[in-house]
């Protein structure tokens, strides 16, 4: 099979796990909670072997331009899916995560969205490209799990259920964060040094990543050592990840600067 033809089942298997899991979520059958993890499994299988297949035929990265980093991003918010959603409590997560999913892959099969794969510009032939987009896109996924564990600690009334939304959002900044101040900041501040003869160039997606880590590491500051929790640390998460959204998107198509082939 061909790169379009995995993505495009991949896509199928997506929609179909969002569509059971918004059945559980109405039906409240946990049978098919596991199916919609079992879908989402299945198309993650499949979008993976999509992606190797775009790298075999591209010679690089699947992710160095806008089709392919969506195509990637949306691969990774399916992984962070399936590290937290294997619990049927935590698999409430499932139907807006998909939701998130299919956005993305609905968006990079857009007609407008170019998906030839070009010759890659001098500042892209690195094997830093490989540790930096790949690293930062992991760690945003897992803030896609905070958001929505946030957002819905902020809708919901029990309080067990707050709580477990509450403690998942924490669980999922805790292994994001570490994965975006890596990527997106240690490998990109060391790559630019190699690309370009410095480590920090005040470009706008290097101020907007680093607004977005701060944002985070401000929710971990006042978590761990001022002891917030509940609804003032879920709306530093959703403001964290507003923020990366605009990292991702905003940047790329209003900002001009050293990024904006990415």
């Amino acid at each position: 099979m061909t790169e379009p033809s995995l993505f495009t089942a991949a896509f199928a298997l997506y929609a179909a796990a969002l569509i059971a899991y918004f059945a559980a979520l109405f039906a409240r059958r946990e049978s098919w909670d596991r199916a919609g993890l079992g879908l989402a499994a299945a198309g993650l299988a499949v979008h993976t072997a999509a992606l190797v297949l775009r790298t075999v035929s591209s010679g690089h990265a699947p992710f160095t331009n806008m089709y392919e980093s969506l195509s990637f991003l949306s691969w990774a918010v399916v992984v962070a899916l399936i590290v937290f959603g294997r619990k049927p409590r935590v698999a409430r997560l499932g139907p807006y995560l998909m939701l998130i999913v299919v956005a993305l892959v609905a968006l990079a099969s857009s007609p407008l969205m170019p998906k030839e794969a070009a010759p890659l510009v001098p500042a892209l032939q690195s094997y830093w490209l490989w540790l930096h987009v790949s690293v930062t896109l992991l760690g945003e996924a897992f803030f896609a799990v905070a958001f929505v564990a946030s957002a819905l600690f902020l809708a919901a009334g029990a309080e067990e259920k707050r709580r477990r939304l509450d403690a998942l959002a924490y669980r999922a900044v805790a292994v994001g964060f570490p994965l975006f101040t890596l990527g997106g900041l240690v490998f990109g501040m060391v790559w630019a040094y190699r690309a370009w003869g410095r480590y920090w160039a005040w470009d706008p997606k290097e101020v907007w990543s680093l607004i977005t880590w701060f944002v985070f590491a401000l929710y971990l500051h006042t978590r761990i050592v001022m002891g917030w929790k509940g609804k003032r640390s879920a709306w530093i998460a959703i403001a964290g990840f507003l923020a990366a959204l605009f990292t991702y998107f905003g940047v790329n198509y209003l900002l001009a600067g050293l990024h904006s082939y990415a």
